[in-house]
């Protein structure tokens, strides 16, 4: 037992010897070897390679893929790191990207690595960071050899076969294009025709790199013969497309780009495993509309219950367009949307070669969408263009002649036949040519006489002044302007409309008929190309006047104007390339303008936040300040805060400048001046900003307060006094600024000074004081300057806005507000500057206190465009406002007794009759009023006036029932809200719409119509209390599912008032179904007429009772009690209407899923007893074929309900 002990220790203690002591102790088979030499320990192999800053340098210039791994001696991680990214060393090298790593802090610091430790992929020396998680090895991986890491703009990515093989497995749509071995075509060399075929066919398809990339399309490039032969692909170059893996070959010449890409497109959805209409971006749907000649866009809401079901309707018509080279996409971007001037959503627009065309007929029939898109593809006209779709072409620069055209003029429609027999030669000519039927848009371009052709050049117009009727002659001038390469010639509206358009025009002032001007210009037309390469309009204009407004008084001369700010060339205009350096220098460097004084009240004038510095360029220190201020002009430009400097003492001292460099800030033409340090830019900026973005007092000078109260009607001046900040003063004006917005909704400017000269010329003796200028006539106030509270109620109070004896003179903001607080207002509309104008006033001023004495206001308004605010014929003009609603005079002006006569008589008598209302009126009477009638007419109705004078009976009777009603012929209204034929009634419930359409010539049912509707209304409201799952709503201006247009099957009168509920819904819910009734009565009126349908339809499931052939119903009606019948005459039966209309109720249901809009099986209407006035209704028999395709469909277009299977037995 000893031994054994003693022999296991001896075993434990070699066997402890040798382990501490490894080099000493050899095996057998060494025994020959001299055990006192260490074996020398195995280094294990370095993987990812450490270089130095030198070796990275030659590796970022050699190679085009390397990952570099950053690491530090003293972190921790890095090594723990390294270890995780050694297993993946192999696998990178195979996808050919090197990988390193490097110790270099300094050198880490110019790649922007902060951290230890990181990674950079450097693509082509185009460094990335990683910044995911680098432990995760195998995400590491992904990234390096992704597409989207290799990725670089504007060039096709070079790949080998184990990356291409790895992208086509992660990529759904990939291009890929086989080029001959480098071996085969070493770099620059063209020796062969294959690699000039290559290199030709690489350079044209870069082009559409960057747009195949926006339509999640992949671009490569392999030069692999060996794999292009495996894939037995041919003679190369070839470009294969891979769509979820399945290849396909274009047939086509690869040097035609635009081909390709448009191949691209369309192949791509027959790749797709998912037949669905595809979604793309706002930036994908401009790449697609400038690339695909027939392109369909759905403009839709995924949150909206329409939307979704129209693209259920449209996903099966998405293989018959692609069969006919149609692309269909969708969109859900409002913004989108509304660039392309679209109103409402959903909405279809076809793009043919990038013109637009918007369908405007019923979303839910698929049938005819198609058939109306296949109709485009083979029509040929000139197409419509809404205003928003011709700004985004004109801005584009395009070739385009546009005909402004009014639909309704037979002279337009002459032309229009005219033009479209040219309009395939405008095609090859490369002009697109569209037509717009827009009056303010034609405005805008100062046409006032339609039709007028313009055309456009890169964002340049000019107008064709000769026959549009005669094609031939037109052709040769749109010819010849394609063909020539010279600077247009403009007119001063163009050239106002180019300046507020484009970004960067230049423009030269100059003489047609001075020497002077024609050898410059010679010169000039050098440059003109150069221009159009750097996204700058060169055109020339033979005005003095325009160059007088804007401070030109030398001609020849060339101001470049760049987003509207004017910029004066002060070089030598003879020397043509010193010009276009300047040019090119301004568009790329920003630098604060200089300008002249027209142009600085210009911009005063257009521009919403303006800064004006005032200087004198020949003192150092101006110039000093001036260089300073260069250091915010980027930031103000993204502030939206234009700033310009002006070198002009005079026009400093109309400010009250007495000492330059100053500066004032404009706000809606509203001045405000900086009292700091102009040397410190930081602080003029972030005064700036405290301008833009907050409500402030305006600071002025004297000068600056004087002509604000000669031009603003209404100017609210605190006089401080000279005021330190914390005194009193300060206090008192920090605590009024909390009113400053409330005025200015009022349309009251604040403004304060410490300035004291205007102050002493209106009596100002103590300091502060507050004093209301009304229309220049001053007003001081003598309450409690602390209390603000009383300060805004005695500014806005009625006694202190109106000034005894004068008929005050009152902005838009103030009218509106007049016009919503007063009963009676007599308001007289004119242009400022008009001498006629002036006379008239002169008149009605001795009519102003007959009027005040009747309590009625009497203003006046000179306000720009208030013709077209206020919807009025023409000016000057007078209105009687009676409760919001106007009256215009229609006699003499001059004759200021009749006037007043006819002011006392309106306001003396009662309404009793229907309230004439203008568009704004109306506008503002359908958001304000709970319950409103519109009573739509048109001057040349016949039938009108007569109907109109039977209405008026009622009007007594709807104001009692709470009822407002009211008569517009504003034919352009009625068109928007879907109003084509008239006369016709419209009820508006808390703004919602329903039509009437029964017969308007029977007053009693009139009103009995509108009083139901005001009672279901107010049911609906109370039931609604209860249960707000079961919200019922009422519709109207319903189409029976066509469009509310014009064309596409419209029927005059054809509407159908219906009430909607909802149900709870599935999810998978898209498709209505129904249970209808006609309007206005219940079961129990029925059997009123003989043979007339008025009945009930029960769509899917009724619930009521049967009698049945076979199976009896399961459960028995509950019978209604009986309308009681009305016993009022009908003049004239022509119409339908007699009977009132049941309701119609709406549930949904999955389209699929097998209901149908049949009564279920085994049940038959059954009819009712007739009453006694021996006029019987018979039920309405449901046919148990198939419904129309449109029956019970929602038509999103008009935003109205529509139910078929109506007949009438």
């Amino acid at each position: 037992m000893t031994f054994t002990r003693l022999k296991t220790l001896s075993l434990l203690v070699c066997a402890l010897l040798a382990l501490s002591f490894p080099g000493y102790v050899n095996g057998g088979a060494n025994n020959n070897k001299k055990g006192s030499q260490p074996a020398a320990p195995v280094e294990p192999e370095a993987v990812i390679e450490e270089v130095n800053a030198k070796q990275l340098e030659k590796l970022l210039a050699d190679k085009d893929y390397v990952a570099v791994f950053w690491y530090a001696r003293s972190c921790v991680t890095c090594d723990k790191v390294l270890a995780e990214l050694e297993k993946i060393d192999d696998d990178t090298d195979s996808f050919g990207v090197d990988f390193v790593k490097i110790n270099d802090k300094r050198l880490a610091k110019q790649y922007g690595i902060k951290n230890f430790p990181a990674l950079t992929y450097f693509r082509e020396k185009e460094p990335i960071i990683y910044d995911g998680d680098l432990m995760d090895e195998e995400g590491v991986l992904d990234f390096l050899t992704s597409l989207e890491a290799m990725d670089l703009p504007d060039r096709i990515e070079e790949v080998n076969s184990k990356i291409l093989q790895k992208i086509i497995e992660d990529t759904d749509f990939v291009a890929v294009l086989f080029c001959p071995d480098h071996e085969t075509c070493p770099p620059r060399v063209m020796d062969k025709q294959q690699c000039r075929k290559c290199a030709k066919a690489l350079q044209e398809l870069e082009n559409i790199d960057d747009e195949a990339d926006q339509l999640g399309i992949g671009f490569v490039k392999i030069h692999d013969e060996a794999l292009a032969d495996e894939y037995n692909l041919g003679s190369l170059p070839a470009l294969v497309y891979y769509r979820h893996q399945t290849p396909i070959i274009y047939e086509g010449e690869l040097q035609r780009e635009e081909d390709v890409l448009e191949w691209l497109v369309q192949n791509k959805s027959t790749g797709d495993e998912d037949d669905v209409i595809e979604d793309v971006t706002s930036k994908t749907l401009s790449t697609l509309i400038s690339n695909i000649d027939n392109l369909v866009v759905l403009f839709y809401d995924h949150g909206n219950d329409d939307s979704m079901t129209v693209l259920e309707e449209l996903e099966q018509i998405d293989d018959d367009c692609d069969k006919h080279g149609i692309q269909f996409v969708k969109i859900d971007d409002a913004k989108a949307a509304g660039d392309y001037g679209i109103d409402s959503i959903p909405a279809i627009v076809y793009f043919e070669k990038e013109i637009p065309n918007v369908y405007d007929g019923d979303l839910m029939d698929e049938e005819q969408i198609l058939k109306w898109l296949l109709g485009q593809l083979e029509r040929d006209e000139i197409e419509d263009v809404t205003d928003e779709m011709l700004d985004t072409m004109i801005k584009e620069g395009r070739v385009i002649a546009v005909l402004f055209y009014d639909n309704n003029d037979k002279k337009s429609q002459k032309v229009l036949e005219e033009l479209e027999n040219i309009d395939d030669e405008c095609d090859a000519l490369g002009i697109t040519f569209v037509k717009i039927d827009n009056p303010e848009e034609a405005v805008e371009y100062g046409i006032n006489k339609v039709p007028k052709l313009i055309y456009f050049e890169k964002g340049i117009p000019t107008i064709y002044e000769g026959n549009l009727e005669d094609e031939e002659k037109l052709l040769k001038w749109l010819t010849d302007q394609t063909s020539s390469d010279q600077i247009e010639d403009i007119t001063d509206e163009m050239l106002d409309l180019i300046i507020e358009k484009m970004p960067h025009v230049a423009v030269l002032f100059y003489d047609k008929d001075q020497k002077k001007s024609q050898k410059i210009l010679a010169e000039l037309e050098n440059i003109d190309d150069e221009c159009d390469q750097n996204d700058i309009a060169f055109v020339k204009i033979d005005d003095d006047k325009e160059a007088k407004e804007w401070g030109i008084d030398e001609i020849p001369s060339i101001v470049l104007f760049e987003r509207g700010i004017p910029h004066i060339y002060e070089g030598d205009l003879m020397k043509e390339d010193e010009l276009l350096g300047w040019l090119v220098h301004q568009k790329r460097y920003s630098e604060i303008p200089e300008v002249t004084d027209e142009m600085k009240d210009k911009l005063v004038e257009n521009t919403e936040h303006l800064a004006v510095i005032f200087y004198d360029k020949d003192d150092k220190q101006d110039m000093r300040i001036l260089n300073e201020l260069e250091n915010i002009d980027d930031e103000l430009e993204k502030e939206g805060i234009v700033i310009v400097r002006i070198d002009n003492a005079a026009e400093a001292k109309e400010y009250g400048l007495d000492h330059l460099p100053a500066l004032i800030y404009f706000e809606n033409k509203i001045p405000a001046l900086y009292e700091g340090d102009l040397m410190n830019e930081d602080e003029v900026l972030e005064w700036l900003l405290v301008q833009k973005k907050t409500a402030t007092i305006e600071e002025v000078t004297d000068e600056i307060l004087v002509n604000l109260i000669n031009e603003h009607e209404y100017v609210v001046v605190f006089f401080t006094g000279p005021c330190e900040p914390g005194e009193t003063c300060d206090h008192t004006l920090n605590a009024l600024e909390s009113i400053d917005d409330e005025l200015d909704e009022a349309g009251i400017i604040f403004v304060t000074t410490e300035d004291t000269g205007v102050a002493k010329k209106y009596n100002v003796k103590t300091y502060p004081r507050l004093v209301f200028f009304r229309n220049r006539d001053p007003l001081h106030f003598t309450g409690d300057l602390d209390d603000e509270d009383e300060v805004l109620a005695w500014i806005t109070d009625d006694e202190t806005l109106e000034i005894p004896g004068k008929i005050e003179e009152v902005n838009v903001k103030m009218l509106d507000k007049i016009l919503a607080e007063n009963d009676h207002v007599v308001v007289f509309f004119y242009a400022e500057g008009d001498k006629k104008a002036q006379k008239i006033l002169n008149e009605l001023e001795n009519i102003d206190d007959e009027c005040e004495e009747k309590d009625i206001d009497f203003v006046k308004t000179s306000d720009d465009d208030i013709d077209k605010e206020y919807d009025l014929p023409s000016l000057p003009a007078l209105a009687f406002y009676r409760h919001k609603f106007r009256t215009i005079y229609t006699g003499d002006l001059m004759k200021e007794e009749e006037i007043l006569e006819w002011v006392i008589d309106l306001h003396e008598s009662t309404a009793d009759v229907i309230e004439s209302v203008d568009r704004k009126t109306l506008q503002v009477l359908i958001n304000d009023v709970e319950h409103l009638a519109v009573f739509f007419y048109d001057d040349e109705c016949e039938s009108c006036s007569e109907i109109l004078e039977e209405l008026e009976n009622i009007d007594d009777d709807t104001d009692k029932h709470g009822i407002q009603f009211v008569k517009s012929n504003d034919v352009k209204l009625a068109h928007e809200i879907g109003i084509f034929a008239f006369p016709a009634l419209v009820y508006y419930e808390t703004g919602v719409p329903i039509m009437y359409d029964g017969n308007l010539k029977n007053e009693n049912r009139v009103l009995q119509w509108l009083v139901n509707q005001k009672n279901l209304g107010k049911r609906n409201s109370n039931r609604n209390a209860f249960n707000k799952d079961d919200e019922c709503f009422y519709v109207g201006l319903g189409h029976d599912g066509h469009s509310a247009k014009r064309g596409n099957n419209f029927v005059p009168n054809d509407y159908k008032p219906f009430q909607c509920c909802p149900t709870k819904l599935e999810k998978s819910t898209k498709v209505p179904k129904m249970t209808a009734q006609r309007i206005g009565h219940s079961e129990g009126d029925q059997g009123k007429r003989p043979g007339v349908g008025g009945g009930n339809f029960q769509f899917a499931g009724s619930a009521s009772t049967s009698t049945t052939t076979g199976k009896s119903a399961s459960k028995p009606a509950a019978t209604k009690k009986q309308a009681k019948v009305s016993k009022d005459t009908d003049d004239d039966d022509e119409d339908d209407d007699d009977e009132e209309k049941p309701l119609v109720k709406v549930s949904y249901a999955n389209k699929r899923s097998g209901g149908s809009n049949k009564p279920q099986a085994g049940k038959k209407p059954v009819a009712k007893g007739k009453d006694n006035d021996d006029e019987s209704q018979e039920v309405e028999k449901v046919s148990k074929q198939k419904a129309s395709k449109k029956s019970g469909k929602l038509n999103v277009k008009t935003g109205y309900l529509s139910v078929g299977v109506r007949q009438q037995l």
